[in-house]
């Protein structure tokens, strides 16, 4: 699917990979933007011979996509997905390319760190969800389902499951067995693409998701899969464990628990209340809640 993005004011074709649930960017139009030239296919020709005889396996990995030329015609155009273009930018001596220079070693030194003192990660993680919006009730919550995960897949993991394809295939099974939609479909009804789709949960959603996998955990533990058809067969009992949970709250409560609302609807909703409160002159009194997150179920 092909789109158009703007960056300072300038044109940057992009195409979405439904499959991949990747963005694949035109190279030509990022150096175009970092090297204000207007021959940027020429010194993007230059800097891609230069990179190959460097043996740089980022450009020898790089493929073509026909993208809509500025005559209205589509033609053949390099492209490279996010962590492609970020090393190609880093080739490219141009001011603008700085920040993502300094982006990328800031992120580098945050690993380096979290390595050495893993609780920064769960610091880390709870400042990034402050800072778009999100109450501390659900980060709570967020937090959980990224234990109850840890402890799936390292039970996964135990039973002879290879990350990648296999995780994604048996998390696609809980998924549809608990909520009655496939990862894509629920995405998709979502209205996601790249997002984190637990990270667009309501409270509810994601302790049904967290219900599933644990449940799935505890199964595996049981029964000791041997192979990865067991294991499927096991992720699909565990999932339908929370499907039935769905189902029942469903039944008593009238609503369903599946919503197409996410992270912008919810840190919105959380918006909204915040501005429509009235000025107040800072006092010793507790202040009202204003940070709960409403409920969407």
């Amino acid at each position: 699917m092909e789109n158009i993005q703007l960056f300072e004011q300038n044109t940057i074709r992009t195409a979405w990979d439904e499959e991949k649930e990747e963005w694949y960017f035109s190279i030509v139009d990022v150096v175009a933007v970092l090297t204000e030239s207007k021959a940027a296919g020429a010194y993007w020709r230059k800097l891609k011979q230069r990179l190959k005889a460097e043996g740089n396996q980022t450009v020898t990995n790089c493929h073509s996509l026909k993208m809509t030329a500025a005559d209205g015609k589509k033609r053949m155009t390099d492209v490279a997905d996010t962590e492609q273009l970020l090393r190609i930018i880093q080739s490219i001596p141009s001011p603008k390319a700085e920040p993502f220079k300094a982006w990328l070693a800031r992120v580098g030194s945050e690993r380096i760190e979290e390595t050495i003192d893993p609780e920064l990660t769960i610091d880390r993680a709870l400042e990034t969800y402050l800072k778009k919006g999100y109450s501390r009730e659900w980060i709570n919550q967020r937090l959980q389902a990224i234990q109850v995960r840890k402890e799936l897949t390292d039970e996964w993991d135990n039973r002879g499951v290879k990350k990648g394809m296999e995780y994604a295939i048996l998390t696609d099974e809980i998924t549809k067995a608990w909520s009655g939609m496939r990862t894509r479909q629920y995405k998709n009804f979502k209205g996601l693409k790249k997002e984190n789709l637990r990270d667009n949960m309501s409270t509810l959603e994601l302790v049904l998701n967290m219900l599933a996998e644990a449940t799935t955990t505890e199964l595996s533990k049981a029964k000791a899969p041997e192979d990865f058809e067991k294991n499927r067969q096991v992720a699909k009992e565990g999932g339908a464990i929370a499907g039935d949970a769905r189902k029942a709250i469903e039944a008593s409560s009238g609503r369903p628990v599946i919503t197409s609302q996410n992270a912008v609807d919810f840190t919105q909703v959380l918006s909204e209340v915040v501005n429509a409160l009235p000025d107040v002159e800072e006092t010793d009194q507790e202040e009202p809640d204003v940070k709960k997150k409403p409920s969407d179920n």
